[in-house]
């Protein structure tokens, strides 16, 4: 039944969802992660992964970690992206909110 299918009109679109990789060509503004030194003690290291909400004004609405190596290094990330800034992302001409994963990776020198 062609006459089903619904066209969708890009006003209509409140928000997409983007990969990591292409909003951190947007980034204007990020705050870099401390390193916990209970976190460096451990030698605990990795990737967090957070999901988040950017808002048509390019600012983090929503922020939440996916996945954590350790409890202090999800909260670092959790402060330092809270604090960064995107250029808005367009659809059409027009800013829409985007869902984005944000992996920030812990290494320790030898």
């Amino acid at each position: 039944a062609v006459s089903d299918v619904k066209h969708v009109n890009v006003a209509d679109v409140k928000k997409v969802m983007i990969a990591g990789g292409v909003m951190a060509g947007s980034l204007v503004k990020k705050e870099i992660p401390v390193y916990p030194q209970d976190a460096k003690d451990a030698r605990a290291s990795g990737t967090v992964v957070l999901r988040a909400t950017i808002g048509i004004d390019g600012e983090i609405h929503d922020l939440h970690v996916v996945s954590a190596p350790w409890p202090s290094l999800a909260a670092s990330a959790l402060w330092a992206v809270s604090h960064w800034e995107y250029k808005p992302y367009l659809l059409s001409g027009e800013p829409v909110e985007v869902e984005t994963t944000v992996n920030v990776i812990y290494t320790l020198g030898p």
